[in-house]
């Protein structure tokens, strides 16, 4: 009999540990502690673009993106999300990503001077990962590839 309550303790103990660090990992899967993508075999370190505010400003007025790096921007719901070249110094890759972390439509060496443009899918997104120019070629980003967040 002491066995079996032994038994079942240490299973009951170990199920609401194992519930307990479940949960506590979960806390930190939000938008705001994503480090890194992994996309296309390669890990990206993001700036992340997670309101109206640092959406709008993008990588408008900077210089450039160092390999392996990029910014994220992260919406609120999932929905057509189309972006220009307004303000931008240096050519861009755009990868517009599904909710469920799939690369939706790729927008390959979009161009500063094609400010007028704009570019997009016409299925709902709710990210957007902006890379150096060539990154999408160089790493055969193709649509449909899967895209991982680290935290």
């Amino acid at each position: 009999m002491k066995k079996k309550f032994f038994a079942i303790f240490f299973l009951v103990i170990f199920s609401l540990v194992g519930f307990f660090l479940i949960n506590q990992s979960s806390k930190n899967l939000t938008p705001e502690n994503i480090k890194q993508i992994k996309i296309a075999g390669q890990n990206i370190k993001v700036i992340l673009a997670l309101n109206a505010g640092t959406q709008e400003q993008g990588l408008s007025g900077k210089s450039g993106l160092e390999e392996n790096s990029g910014m994220l921007f992260v919406f609120e719901k999932p929905s057509k999300y189309y972006f220009w070249m307004k303000g931008m110094n240096f050519p861009i890759d755009i990868i517009w990503i599904t909710e469920d972390l799939k690369v939706s439509y790729i927008k390959k060496n979009a161009q500063p001077e094609s400010f007028l443009e704009t570019y997009g899918p016409d299925t709902d997104i709710k990210y957007v990962l902006e890379v150096v120019a060539g990154f999408s070629e160089k790493n055969n980003l193709k649509v449909g590839d899967e895209v991982l967040f680290t935290y």
